[in-house]
């Protein structure tokens, strides 16, 4: 059997969907397959934000470009194909093709270049942290679950983002620019 496609990735900004969120979260318990997520609980919300280190972080459109510009470079080096990005004020989100790479090497990359790269421009200190550990990793099997997962990053998460159109190849879409596809149709 070979691998998947590519990998959605989502990570959050540090401080910004805690335990007990009543979106729900993961924890070593609520991971998994159809394992439900942490319930809502703003008494375990309220623990949570009493541990945090510092205030929660947010990108503002400055880190947000420095995040956008990392992820794509980051990716053009490793030869990785990115087929979405969306770099939001709490998370991230990106599609990527990245063959014989397991999904954590490509989140732990590309959070820690981004980190790097947001620590440069100024945007953080040095003691402050900037995203919450480790985010999700999803296995794309097919071209069917690229498309749905590149409209969820691109058109999912508000109105100002760029257009996806499914029937269009990402590399004529205006935002998009991906490496040669590997043999599959778009």
């Amino acid at each position: 059997m070979s691998g998947p496609l590519a990998y959605l990735l989502t990570w959050t900004c540090y401080g910004t969907w805690l335990h007990g969120d009543p979106r729900g979260s993961v924890d070593d318990q609520h991971r998994g397959y159809g394992v439900d997520l942490v319930p809502a609980s703003p008494r375990l919300q309220a623990a949570e934000a009493r541990r945090l280190r510092h205030a929660p972080t947010s990108l503002g459109a400055v880190a947000r470009g420095v995040v956008t510009r990392t992820i794509r470079e980051h990716c053009r080096i490793r030869g990785w194909t990115l087929a979405a990005v969306n770099v939001r004020t709490n998370h991230v989100h990106v599609v990527v093709e990245a063959p014989d790479t397991p999904p954590e090497r490509v989140l732990s990359e590309l959070k820690a270049w981004c980190t790097r790269r947001l620590r440069e421009a100024g945007c953080f200190g040095p003691g402050q942290r900037i995203w919450t550990h480790h985010g999700s990793t999803r296995w794309i099997w097919s071209d069917v679950q690229l498309r749905r997962a590149c409209r969820y990053v691109l058109e999912g998460q508000g109105d100002e983002l760029p257009h996806f159109d499914p029937q269009r190849p990402l590399s004529q879409q205006r935002g998009n620019t991906p490496g040669p596809r590997r043999g599959r149709s778009d």
